[in-house]
């Protein structure tokens, strides 16, 4: 692959416009776009994520083929009618989630975010993929779009909430769990 990018700036989008990876332009509002960079603040907030893990720590490659995935995500976006995000993407999402989830015990109550800036990190990039969730259901309804990449989303924000009940659980730590008592005045 050549220099893509040999020009950051290209004056092109100073009309409120962005182009498609496909060479059409759309308003940079538009669904699609913002599809496109919630996939992209999703794919930020597990960096950061992995950049508060030990780094010969294991989770540290799920995160990364997942960071993968968002890319490719988000690439499938930017071109209308592309399908890259698969039932096999699924799949090993499904799995890594059963792996991580067997060794936790059934939640009895609601946990809040934190427990670990881990963990807390891990939430944050749950809730952006909660968001993405629901910009590719908007995006439905305007324009078709590959169901499989709404499903990977769906499973990814249950993968994360559950590596962030882990992380919370390392080295002794404890979930913070919602207390009703708590909320009252």
């Amino acid at each position: 692959m050549g220099n893509r990018l040999s020009k950051i700036y290209t004056r092109t989008g100073d009309d409120g416009s962005t182009g498609l990876a496909d060479g059409n332009r759309i308003a940079k509002n538009a669904q699609r776009v913002e599809a496109m960079g919630t996939a992209d603040e999703l794919n930020c907030h597990i960096g950061l994520l992995i950049e508060t893990l030990d780094a010969d720590d294991a989770l540290i490659e799920t995160l990364r083929r997942i960071q993968h995935h968002l890319f490719d995500l988000g690439g499938e976006f930017a071109i209308p009618g592309s399908k890259v995000i698969g039932d096999d993407h699924i799949q090993w999402l499904e799995t890594t989630l059963d792996s991580h989830n067997e060794p936790l015990p059934p939640l009895k109550n609601f946990v809040l975010p934190g427990g670990s800036p881990a963990a807390a990190q891990c939430h944050m990039a749950r809730a952006v993929c909660r968001r993405a969730e629901r910009v590719v259901v908007a995006l439905s309804h305007e324009d078709s779009i590959n169901t499989e990449s709404r499903h990977y989303l769906n499973r990814l924000s249950d993968l994360l909430f559950v590596i962030a009940r882990s992380l919370a659980r390392r080295n002794g730590g404890e979930e913070i769990l919602w207390e009703q008592k708590k909320s009252g005045l």
